[in-house]
Formats: structure tokens, C-alpha cells, sequence
């Protein structure tokens, strides 16, 4: 089972991508689903560690992905865009393969760059 869990600030945007396990969804190599969430994660680390005014730290092993996520107001709107897109792509494969894959989402109060002074 591949077990996803995501952290999202008060407003909604990304802050924590956890992803660990394997789906054993097919043969080793051949498994749909391990591909179909690799290739999520490993596209937006790559994406998001290219965008001005967002940070990233993250670090993918595997069966063992994770992501942290800073923002500034230069990069709010582009990890909204692409926070969701993430979490519709988690979406469609968690709920096409729910005996393989499930997703977790909390909320919690973080400020740009980490600070607990909010906006």
C-alpha cells in the first residue's frame, strides 16, 4: 500500500508531501501505480525547485519520498497551481486503485517562509 500524506497551509497551498510503501499493484518495474506516484512526485520536487520564491528540500528513495515546502509571495500562485495539480493527480490514481494507494491531508497554520506569523 502506498500510503500519501500532504500537509497544506490555512489557505490551501502545499507545505509537506510524504509518500511511503510500494502498491504491489503489478510485478516489480511493472506496477502502474508505484510509476503513476513516482512520476508525480519526482515531477513536482523537480518543477517546484525551479520556481522563484518557493524552497524546497526533499528527498526520494525507494518506497520513500518527501518534500518541504516554503513559499514567498513571488511563488504563492505557482504552488497553488501546482500543489494542485499534485493532489487531482493523487486524487485520480488513489481513487482508481483505492486497494493501493490512499491519501491523508492535514491543515496547519504556517506563515511565508516557515514564520508562525501568518499573512
Amino acid at each position: 500500500m502506498i500510503e500519501i500524506d500532504l500537509v497544506l497551509d490555512e489557505a490551501g497551498l502545499l507545505m509537506v508531501c510524504a509518500v511511503e510503501g510500494h502498491a504491489q499493484a503489478g510485478p516489480k518495474g511493472g506496477d502502474v501505480v508505484c510509476a503513476a506516484v513516482s512520476v508525480l512526485t519526482k515531477t513536482a520536487l523537480r518543477v517546484l525547485s525551479l520556481q522563484k520564491g518557493i524552497r524546497v528540500q526533499g528527498n526520494a528513495d525507494r518506497g520513500v519520498f518527501r518534500m518541504e515546502i516554503e513559499y514567498g509571495p513571488q511563488g504563492r500562485d505557482f504552488l497553488f497551481a501546482a500543489g494542485t495539480f499534485l493532489l487531482e493527480g493523487f486524487e485520480a490514481v488513489a481513487g482508481e486503485y483505492p486497494d493501493h494507494c490512499t491519501i491523508t491531508i492535514t491543515t496547519e497554520r504556517r506563515g511565508y517562509y516557515g514564520s508562525k506569523t501568518g499573512r
